[in-house]
């Protein structure tokens, strides 16, 4: 095991678990070093920069860290990176070159040539300023020139120096969006792609610089060494969403571990840096590798080490005779031969606008280049002999083919002609890509639209699969389907003598091993950047496992889809599915290892020596019957040509290769009720009634109680008019109702009573008397908190059959939408600030008041997703606008809208800080927990920006039925979460199974407190009612004094004083040593500093 060093509160690290010190090597070497080779982490005496930005927070903050947890290794370090008043400081704020920095620190450190010092450069992304159109390696040479000078510098003037060179490119680092405006987090993937690379250009840049110059080791007492990779999170750059406070101070701790992993000394089977369960590891210096890395204890970079990218031979032979077309222009696209294809057609992502397939091995900011000409299903550059792709191929049937791309350049360029791929597409851009392509068409003079016939090729999925576990709702199988569907649905209805070759998504996770082989050199955390959701997840893991289940339901998808014979409804038009990538091959070496050759030199696009195998196999699934299709694209084997035979001359479809379609899958029954299904099988108590709200089980729960507006009041939620409309459905609450069972109405409380049948507190049906302890008030605001806690408790207190002081209690929180739906209206009475200061009046009361209480608050949801929920009614146009002025009202893009969204972001924030603070915590029977289910919002679409109408009542503004069912689902799941990893946005699709059980290692509803993890601990079993727990060995599952010990009580009572003490007089007679010395070196600092 490589020994791990678990972070300790001294770090002030945010999520982190004290586990101790086990670091052996933490004393600096018996004897100075002499040799740069031999510092280790106890040896640097002074920590310094160059190249940190004052007003970047996110990298100060991380310097920080570092400096906190090199002062472990060394007491009397001194450190300018963590004292915000050091001697320097000031100096730095007019220097804006690396240069001028250089000169700073090399003077301010003269009078300390004997020590040694660590200077860590930074070089900043933000300097190239990654836009879309600027992709210009003018700029790279240029800032490599900088370090150059600096590192120039430093190597004349320090003695006993390691220079850590680090690039640093943390996306939501806010100053650089200051400086760079164009690095905005939600850019497309086109520009997420070249800024990756950009950014993968200059580290392999900076790498050659200090190749080149020999790492400036021409001395025993200098180096200099670049990290191994940028300074960046790759999860939080490919989200591409700003982070929040709790976020943002996790992404510290993680780029600090990054950093210091960088410095050691490389272990050979070193993991990456640990994350488990919030507990945050990094590696130790260890006996055989104790030193601070250098390149000349641990040699890293050797560009001939990489396997290298060949550009083979890709031509290929024709092996057919007959070309020629129908002897009349074929009216059924049932009897289309090669030869009668006149335009060739494709959309899709990269792969199809050719990125990267001519690039050199090393030249990575080429893949950002767009070889249009050489891409598989539409390139046309050169002839079939040279350059094998599906219209070249097509040539020979038919030499005045048109429509292929040639040369290189975006789709918006002559050359691409009907080449409409852009990189970085998602299923959602392709009906947009459609319609550009179907202007082309038209507008064409060449194109003979009515009477010519077509093939259209569509490819995409590989990028939604790559960001699918950002945002599962956005990306799953319904909108992929629903995407693809609607581009096919617009070809259907505008395009004439077409047939559509609809190619399966890739299977992706072969991806995975180019990047588990170092020895191939790819640049791992950049694809980790570009594809997180496949590169990221751990081998084996539930991650990975639904990533294959996501990707087999894609392809899947797209058959059910052509096979209910939506688009054959007319004889010159039809879809294929080509599945050829169903199952990939990866192609390999002789000597078993994946074959780089097939890749572009950023080891996530294709070369054209892989491009060419796929245009083959595309050509020959054309010609393929449909049910002996080949569905497995080997890269190792060699593919030949098919050719139409004098029995089979056409381009196979359903209809020419007598095949049946399966037809559409069955319509499913109508759903009756709202209900679930329920699975947990442990549903016992805990042994006796904890006394810890840390240690509640669902089954402890005795009352349940909330509060809120009317969409807890379940206002209109099973209304079938407008007289309904204000009715309250109280007994279908999803927080609090409790009509009949969970079986036909899912709300948190008929949950609950599978855990507890006699749980109290729950409303029912509508009438007044029945709704216990449902508080909620249509229209409420959070001003209106206060006094429903007081009805609340008081009406606790009253009923007979509630223990008040000993009955676990269970109260749901809800408002505000009432708040932001009239903010523009009383801004000052409705500010996020009063928001606030209301919800914590009213959670003051629960703290002072009421015994044995968890309080779920949910957060505020994204309300401006309200505006596109429609029906043609005029309760709907006419109520919705009543009720949520201030949302409703406004036009899109509006200063008032966007104002909405910004104080809508304010209310989230203002409640987060307000429980993820301290204030709370003070009572062992009392935790509030922050349910964010509906931070992200979104609405279910059944269209095109369509929202689906049966998620409400028919005033468009509360909720329905349906809606309660998947919010009381969300709300236990999450409680079911812990803290730090609870699902911030909802997911409204209907499925009876998603109700998740208590496990065996976490049966606690989670709070912040049991959230962190803990030492292993056994636990017991809940016993069932009526079972004898007694035991009558002596082995309990948490030691217990009534067990007889071997030794004396007294003995390790003495034993451990002694041995504090003893620990303490040591560890001050070494912090005095160490501050004499500091204080001996500061000031001859100081001394230097008067004479400069």
């Amino acid at each position: 095991m490589l020994p791990q060093l678990a972070l300790i509160p001294l770090l002030g690290l945010t999520w982190t678990t004290v586990t101790g010190l086990p670091c052996t090597q933490m004393f600096p070497s018996p004897s100075p070093p002499s040799k740069v080779n031999s510092v280790r982490p106890s040896d640097v005496a002074v920590l310094s920069s160059i190249g940190l930005h004052l007003h970047s927070p996110e990298q100060s903050a991380v310097l920080s860290r570092l400096s906190e947890l090199m002062t472990l290794f060394n007491p009397a370090l001194i450190s300018r990176v963590s004292d915000k008043t050091n001697l320097y400081a000031q100096q730095f704020v007019q220097h804006s070159t690396l240069v001028e920095q250089a000169s700073e620190v090399s003077l301010s450190l003269q009078n300390i040539q004997d020590s040694w010092k660590l200077v860590l450069l930074f070089v900043q992304m933000e300097q190239l300023c990654a836009c879309e159109q600027q992709p210009n390696p003018s700029v790279i040479k240029t800032v490599v020139k900088e370090v150059d000078d600096a590192l120039q510098l430093l190597h004349s003037q320090l003695k006993r120096t390691i220079v850590s060179v680090a690039l640093w490119d943390v996306e939501n680092d806010s100053f650089q969006r200051r400086m760079c405006p164009c690095l905005k987090p939600n850019g497309g993937g086109e520009t997420r792609l070249l800024r990756a690379l950009l950014t993968q250009a200059l580290q392999e840049s900076l790498g050659e610089l200090l190749e080149r110059r020999r790492w400036y080791s021409d001395r025993d007492d200098f180096t200099v060494s670049l990290q191994n990779t940028p300074i960046a999170d790759p999860s939080s750059i490919a989200s591409g969403k700003p982070l929040s406070e709790s976020k943002m101070l996790q992404q510290t701790d993680k780029l600090m571990v990054q950093m210091w992993t960088n410095l050691l000394q490389p272990i050979v089977g070193q993991q990456n840096t640990k994350d488990n369960g919030g507990t945050i590891t990094l590696p130790c210096p260890t006996e055989d590798k104790p030193f601070l890395r250098t390149e000349g204890n641990s040699p890293s970079y050797n560009h001939n080490t990489a396997s290298p990218v060949l550009h083979p031979f890709a031509g290929t032979e024709m092996p057919c005779k007959d070309f020629s077309p129908s002897a009349s222009t074929p009216t059924s696209v049932h009897e289309l031969r090669p030869g009668d294809i006149k335009v060739v057609a494709a959309v899709g992502d990269s792969l199809t606008a050719g990125n990267g397939i001519a690039s050199s091995p090393h030249n990575i900011l080429d893949v950002t280049s767009q070889y249009r000409g050489l891409s598989w299903s539409i390139g046309g550059d050169g002839n079939l002999t040279t350059v094998t792709t599906l219209p070249n191929i097509l040539k020979y049937f038919n030499h005045n083919l048109t429509g292929f791309s040639v040369g290189k350049g975006k789709q918006h360029t002559h050359q691409a002609f009907l080449n409409q791929a852009v990189a970085g597409a998602k299923s959602k851009d392709i009906p947009s890509q459609v319609r550009a392509l179907v202007a082309r068409m038209k507008n064409d003079s060449t194109i003979n639209f009515n009477s010519d016939w077509k093939v259209i090729t569509i490819f995409i999925g590989g990028n939604d699969l790559c960001d699918h576990c950002y945002n599962s709702l956005l990306y799953s199988v319904e909108n992929y389907v629903s995407n693809v569907r609607e581009s096919l649905d617009y070809l259907h209805k505008e395009v004439p003598r077409a047939l559509v070759n609809l190619v399966e998504s890739l299977e992706i996770i072969p991806l995975r091993e180019m990047h588990i082989d170092n020895s191939l050199k790819c640049p791992t955390w950049l694809v980790k950047i570009l594809c997180p959701c496949v590169i990221l997840p751990k081998p084996k893991s539930k991650a990975l496992l639904s990533l294959g289940d996501l990707n087999r339901s894609y392809q899947t998808s797209l058959h059910q889809l052509v096979e209910s014979s939506r688009y054959d409804t007319r004889s010159d038009f039809t879809v294929v599915i080509q599945p050829l990538f169903r199952e990939i091959t990866v192609p390999r070496l002789p000597d078993g290892r994946p074959d780089r050759s097939f890749f572009s030199a950023d080891c996530f696009h294709l070369s054209q020596k892989a491009q060419t195998k796929m245009a083959r196999s595309l050509w020959n699934n054309m010609l393929e019957p449909l049910g002996n299709k080949t569905s497995v694209q080997d890269f190792n084997a060699d593919v030949t040509l098919k050719c139409p035979t004098e029995t089979s001359p056409y381009i196979r479809t359903y209809k020419n290769s007598n095949y049946t379609y399966a037809g559409p899958p069955p319509t499913p029954e109508p759903v009756t009720n709202w209900g679930s299904d329920f699975s947990c099988l442990d549903l016992a108590p805990s042994h006796t009634v904890p006394t810890s709200v840390h240690k509640l089980r669902p089954a402890d729960i005795k009352v349940v109680a909330a509060l809120g507006d009317s969409v807890t009041a379940a206002t209109g939620a099973k209304a079938q008019n407008i007289f309904d409309r204000s009715k309250n459905y109280k007994g279908v609450s999803w927080s609090i109702g409790g009509d009949n069972t969970l079986e036909t109405v899912t709300t948190l409380p008929n949950i609950l009573k599978k855990f507890n049948p006699s749980l109290k507190g729950f409303s029912r049906s509508q009438a007044p008397l029945q709704k216990h302890f449902n508080m909620a008030v249509p229209g409420a605001k959070t001003s209106d908190v206060p006094k429903q806690v007081q009805a609340l408790i008081k009406a606790m207190r009253e009923n007979k059959e509630v223990d008040f002081e000993n009955d676990w209690k269970l109260v749901t929180i809800f408002v505000g939408r009432n708040d932001i739906c009239n903010y523009c209206i009383d801004q000052d009475n409705l500010s996020p600030k009063n928001y606030s200061h209301n919800l914590m009046l009213g959670l003051d009361i629960f703290y002072k008041e009421v015994p044995r209480l968890l309080v779920n608050v949910v957060e505020m949801l994204q309300i401006v997703p309200l505006k596109t929920v429609k029906r043609n009614t005029l309760a709907c146009s006419l109520l919705q606008r009543n009720s949520c002025p201030c949302v409703i009202n406004p036009s899109e893009n509006s200063p008032e809208l966007e104002e909405i969204k910004r104080i809508n972001r304010e209310y989230q924030a203002e409640i987060q800080h307000l429980i993820s603070g301290d204030r709370y915590d003070g009572k062992e029977d009392f935790a509030i927990v922050l349910q964010p289910f509906l931070s992200n919002f979104f609405i279910p679409h059944i269209g095109k920006g369509e929202a689906d109408p049966s998620f409400f009542s028919i005033d468009c503004f509360d909720i329905s039925e349906k809606a309660h069912a998947e919010m009381a689902i969300a709300l236990w799941n999450n409680m079911l979460e812990p803290l730090g990893r609870k699902q911030a946005y909802n997911n409204f699709t209907y499925d009876r199974s998603k109700i998740r059980c208590p496990s065996e290692s976490n049966p606690f509803i989670f709070t912040k407190v049991n959230s962190l993890p803990s030492l292993p601990l056994t636990t017991t079993t809940p016993a069932a009612p009526g079972t004898d727990t007694t035991s009558s060995g002596c082995t309990p599952a948490i030691p217990v004094d009534n067990c007889p010990a071997s030794i004396p009580v007294w003995v390790p009572v003495i034993v451990g004083m002694v041995s504090l003490l003893a620990g303490i007089i040591v560890a001050s007679l070494i912090l005095f040593w160490r501050q004499c010395w500091k204080s001996k070196v500061e000031r001859e600092i100081e001394t230097r500093r008067t004479v400069f």
